[in-house]
């Protein structure tokens, strides 16, 4: 049941609302050969609910992306040598963060030092509650850590297992074995919300309070249902939830969405978008509990 995990406040709407009244999110990610993720995080978005959703890629990709969108503001961001993301698209990036509300970042940004440098700054210097998600979480793998507690904003972290294990510098079967230990240690280090994906995701935050998901099915294990995930919270957040509520709304519809998916075609055919196709019918039901 969806009661005390997804608050009204995204369910209903007042009829004397416009978009500016529902958050005004930023999504930045992609690179060459990933575009399809940044798109996914920016779709899943607007279903959760987002007034309005910018996306900002690097200038390589920007033409592909934007054919793939019609309700999703494009922009594109000066590139690297190696085609990703700059560390210069900070100043084209600025005049973005100052209309937004959340910023998701991370989904399909690739691992080029270039792009993380670009996240380490982004990270240190926008004010905004961000979701980090994907290579903007492998930023801070290494000696690059300490930086994530440094976050000028509210931050949630949304690591699956491995990457979790690349951050802290452990094995993925240790974080597998100690899954709601290992969310709850991570909130307290890096002061943030985190939510570990997987079989019943964990959701802690700096706090120490624990959620664990009972939405969701092993057909959601399959490329792109990250990125939903992501755009999801990113939306919550910038409807006006905290982000350890945000969060706990995200990965229970989600999953909800992802069961509902799965009657249709069947675990074993599941796609990112087959979930984000069901997300109506997750936030209905959602609804009526």
């Amino acid at each position: 049941m969806s009661r005390g995990v997804v608050p009204r406040s995204i369910l209903k709407r007042r009829p004397d609302t416009h978009k500016g009244d529902y958050g005004h999110i930023l999504v930045i990610g992609g690179s060459i050969g990933f575009t399809g993720a940044p798109v996914l995080c920016a779709q899943a978005a607007l279903r959760a609910g987002a007034g309005l959703v910018t996306l900002a890629v690097p200038e390589p990709i920007y033409f592909i992306v934007a054919s793939q969108l019609t309700e999703v503001m494009v922009r594109p961001l000066p590139e690297s040598a190696s085609g990703t993301l700059s560390v210069n698209a900070f100043a084209t990036l600025y005049p973005l963060f100052l209309k937004a509300d959340c910023v998701a970042l991370g989904p399909g940004l690739s691992q080029s030092p270039y792009a993380q440098r670009a996240v380490h700054r982004m990270v240190s210097s926008t004010d905004l509650p961000m979701v980090l998600d994907a290579d903007g979480i492998n930023a801070f793998s290494g000696k690059e850590r300490k930086r994530l507690s440094q976050a000028k904003g509210s931050l949630v972290m949304t690591p699956h297992a491995g990457e979790m294990a690349r951050l802290l510098k452990i094995s993925t079967e240790t974080v597998q074995k100690n899954r709601v230990k290992i969310a709850r240690s991570a909130a307290r280090e890096f002061r943030c919300t985190v939510v570990l994906k997987g079989h019943r995701t964990v959701v802690a935050s700096p706090r120490g309070e624990t959620f664990i998901n009972s939405t969701g099915n092993p057909g959601m294990a399959t490329a792109g249902m990250g990125d939903l995930l992501t755009g999801m919270i990113a939306a919550f957040i910038g409807q006006g939830l905290d982000p350890f509520t945000a969060a706990r709304a995200g990965v229970y519809l989600h999953g909800l969405a992802g069961d509902i998916a799965a009657k249709k075609v069947g675990q074993v055919s599941l796609t990112a978008g087959d979930v984000l196709v069901a997300l109506p019918d997750a936030f209905r039901r959602a609804s009526k509990e």
